[in-house]
C-alpha cells in the first residue's frame, strides 16, 4: 500500500492519536526549556574543582544534574515523537536537531563530573552518604560509580578516549553505510508475478511466503550481495572486535566480554549458563526442524524453508477496540490494578494507533520521566498487531510503575530488565489464546507462532552470543578474523543449532555479515536472557497466582534502583543460576511435543 492511499494525520480521529500536547500545552515553553538547560549547564561548571569539598556540595551538584536532564529529556522526547508523527514536517526535524545539539553541549559541560568524583578516596564519599540526608537517594548510583573506579582513567586519559570515540565508532558507520546505502539486493518476482525490489524491510515477508521459489530467490539474492563484499565486511568486523578488545585492555578489564557486562554488574556466568543450557536442549530444536521438513514435504530442507509458517493463518480481522479487550482478558492474571491502569492508558490516549502519511514505521514505547508512557503503533487489524500492543504496553506499564515509585535517577530500565516486562505480557497473552482456542487450525498456528518466537529469540540470539564470544576470544588470543574464519565458524554454529534435518547450504555462512547488532559487542544475549526470565515469571504467575503476581509488580516498580540480576530476584527469578533458562527450555520442549501430536 503506497503512502498516497494513507490518511493524512489531520484526518485521523482524535481518540486514536496520543495526547502528546499534554507535554507542551504551549510550544513556546520548549524553546525556554532548552535555553534554561544551557544556562543551568553553565552554572553546573562552577562545581568543577569543588565537587567533593563537602557532602552538601555533592548533593547540590547531583540535584542540579538531575534537574537539567529531567527537563532536557522532556524536550527531546517531545521533539522526537512529534517528528515521528510525520517525518516530513520540517519544524519538528529542526526541533529534534536542536535538542541533539543541546544534549551534546550539556554533556560536554558535565564531563568533569565522574573523573572528579572518583579522584577522591572512596571512604570520603561513603561518609558523605551517611551524613547528608539528600545523598541517601543517590547511594546506589554513587556506590555503582565507585565500583567502576578501577576502570576509570585519569582526567587527561579520559579526555583522549572521549576524543577518540569519534574515530573508534567508525566500523559501525562503515557497516551502516554499506548495509543501508550502498548494497542492493536485486528484484524478486512476487505472488502476483510483479518484480519487487528486495529490501531489508520486505526480506522476512518473502521468507514467510508459501511459494518456495519466491523464498529461494529472496534468500539467494540477499546473500549474493553479502558474498560479493565479504572480504570488506570481514576486515571491518575484525577492526570492530579489535576496538572492543583494545578498549577493554586500556580500561584494565580481563576481556572485552567482562568490560561489556561490567556496566550492569552482570556475572559472566549468566552468559555461559545461557549458552550451555541452550546446548542441552538443542535436540528439541532438531526435532522441530525435522517436523518442519516433514510438514513442508520437501526432500531437502533448506535455510530458506525455516521462516515459512507451517500453518496458514485463518483470515480474521481484529479491530483495535477488540484488540484492547483481548489484551485486558489476556493480562487478567496480573491483577485488577494492572488491568484498570491499562484501560486508563487507552482512555488517556497513551497510544498512537494507526498509520498515517509520513509516520515512522514499526512500534515503540517511549516517554520522559514526567510524561505519559506513550506507545507508537501502526495497527492494521492482524493478530501480530495484537501481540505488538501487548508487548509495547508491557514496556509502558513498566515505565508507569517505575516512575510512580522511583526518583528520576532510577526512573529508567536496562535492556536486561526492559525486555522482561514486554515478554511477560506476550507469554500471558499466548497462554490465554491457546487455552480458549477451539479451532484446531488456529491452535496449530498459535503453537507454531510461539515456537518461532523461541527459535528466533532464545535460540538465534544465543547462537549470535556464542559467535561473538568466539570472535572476541580469537582476537584476544592474537588471531585475525578473516572472511574464511568468520564464515567457517558461523557455518559450524548454524549446523550445530539446526541439526541434521537441515541440508547444507552455500549461503548461510555469510549471515554474520548482515547482523547490525554485532557492532554493539555482547548486546544480543540480553534478548535471550530477558526472554528466559519472562517465560519463567509468566509460568510462576499462572501456577502460583497472587504471591508471584505481587512479587512481579514489585519488580516493575524497581526501575534501575539496583543491578539487573538483583532486581529480577524480586520477581523470584535468579539469572545467575541456569534455572530460568531451563524453565524456558522446558516450555519450548512441551510446545514441540504438542505440535508433533497435532500435526
Amino acid at each position: 500500500m503506497g503512502d498516497k492511499n494513507l490518511k493524512k494525520r489531520k484526518d485521523i480521529e482524535q481518540k486514536y492519536k496520543w495526547d502528546i500536547e499534554a507535554m507542551y500545552p504551549d510550544e513556546a515553553q520548549f524553546e525556554k526549556d532548552l535555553d534554561e538547560c544551557l544556562q543551568q549547564a553553565e552554572q553546573f561548571t562552577a562545581f568543577q574543582g569543588h565537587l567533593t569539598v563537602n557532602a552538601q556540595k555533592l548533593a547540590e551538584a547531583l540535584q542540579l544534574r538531575d534537574a537539567i536532564w529531567l527537563k532536557l529529556e522532556h524536550a527531546f522526547v517531545y521533539a522526537h515523537m512529534k517528528k515521528d508523527e510525520d517525518n516530513r514536517e520540517a519544524k519538528y526535524q529542526a526541533m529534534d536537531d536542536k535538542c541533539n545539539s543541546v544534549i551534546a553541549r550539556v554533556s560536554s559541560a558535565m564531563s568533569f563530573f565522574t573523573p572528579e568524583l572518583l579522584e577522591v578516596p572512596e571512604e570520603r564519599i561513603l561518609s558523605y552518604i551517611e551524613e547528608e540526608p539528600n545523598l541517601k537517594t543517590y547511594e546506589f548510583m554513587l556506590k555503582d560509580a565507585l565500583r567502576e573506579k578501577a576502570h576509570i582513567l585519569t582526567a587527561a586519559e579520559e579526555n583522549i578516549l572521549a576524543q577518540m570515540s569519534e574515530v573508534t565508532g567508525a566500523t559501525n558507520d562503515v557497516f551502516t553505510m554499506l548495509n543501508n546505502a550502498d548494497m542492493t539486493f536485486g528484484t524478486v518476482t512476487d505472488e502476483d508475478g510483479d518484480p519487487v525490489s528486495l529490501t531489508h524491510g520486505n526480506y522476512i515477508s518473502f521468507m514467510e511466503s508459501h511459494d518456495r521459489e519466491i523464498r529461494k530467490s529472496a534468500f539467494t539474492n540477499m546473500y549474493e550481495a553479502y558474498k560479493a563484499l565479504i572480504n570488506t565486511l570481514a576486515t571491518n568486523y575484525n577492526y570492530n572486535v579489535k576496538t572492543d578488545v583494545v578498549t577493554a585492555r586500556i580500561r584494565r578489564y580481563r576481556s572485552a566480554r567482562q568490560a561489556a557486562l561490567s556496566g550492569g554488574n552482570i556475572p559472566e556466568d549468566v552468559y555461559d549458563n545461557l549458552i550451555s543450557v541452550v546446548h542441552e536442549y538443542l535436540p528439541d530444536l532438531h526435532r522441530y526442524i525435522l517436523l518442519r521438513k516433514r510438514v513442508l514435504g520437501v526432500d531437502e530442507l533448506k535455510m530458506y524453508d525455516i521462516y515459512v509458517p507451517l500453518v496458514k493463518l485463518p483470515k480474521k480481522e481484529i479491530p483495535y477496540e477488540e484488540a484492547v479487550e483481548i489484551m485486558k482478558a489476556g493480562l487478567a492474571p496480573l491483577g485488577e490494578e494492572y488491568v484498570s491502569q491499562l484501560q486508563k492508558g487507552v482512555d488517556e490516549r497513551w497510544l498512537d494507533v494507526y498509520e498515517n502519511q509520513g509516520k515512522t514505521s514499526g512500534a515503540y514505547s517511549f516517554g520522559s520521566y514526567d510524561s505519559k508512557p506513550y506507545v507508537l503503533l501502526n495497527y492494521s487489524n492482524s493478530l501480530k498487531d495484537v501481540f505488538t500492543i501487548v508487548h509495547e504496553m508491557g514496556h509502558s506499564m513498566h515505565s508507569w510503575y517505575t516512575r510512580a515509585n522511583q526518583p528520576f535517577v532510577y526512573g529508567d530500565h536496562s535492556i536486561f530488565t526492559a525486555e522482561v516486562a514486554s515478554t511477560v505480557n506476550e507469554s500471558l497473552l499466548m497462554q490465554y489464546l491457546l487455552e480458549k482456542e477451539t479451532d484446531s487450525e488456529m491452535k496449530k498456528y498459535l503453537i507454531n507462532y510461539y515456537i518461532e518466537e523461541f527459535r528466533t529469540t532464545l535460540f538465534r540470539q544465543t547462537m549470535f552470543a556464542e559467535f561473538e564470544h568466539l570472535a572476541h576470544r580469537e582476537v584476544e588470543e592474537g588471531g585475525v578474523l578473516t572472511a574464511q574464519w568468520l564464515n567457517e565458524t558461523y557455518d559450524k554454529l548454524n549446523t550445530d543449532y539446526f541439526g541434521p534435518a537441515l541440508s547444507s547450504d552455500e549461503y548461510i555462512r555469510y549471515e554474520w555479515a548482515r547482523i547490525p547488532h554485532f557492532y554493539r559487542g555482547f548486546y544480543v544475549y540480553q534478548y535471550a536472557t530477558g526472554y528466559s526470565a519472562a517465560t519463567a515469571i509468566s509460568r510462576k504467575i499462572l501456577t502460583e497466582g497472587a504471591p508471584a503476581r505481587d512479587a512481579y509488580i514489585e519488580f516493575l516498580k524497581s526501575g534501575s534502583s539496583d543491578y539487573p540480576v538483583e532486581l529480577l530476584k524480586i520477581a523470584g527469578v535468579d539469572m545467575s543460576s541456569p534455572e530460568p533458562v531451563r524453565l524456558a527450555m522446558e516450555t519450548f520442549r512441551q510446545l514441540v511435543d504438542q505440535l508433533e501430536t497435532l500435526m
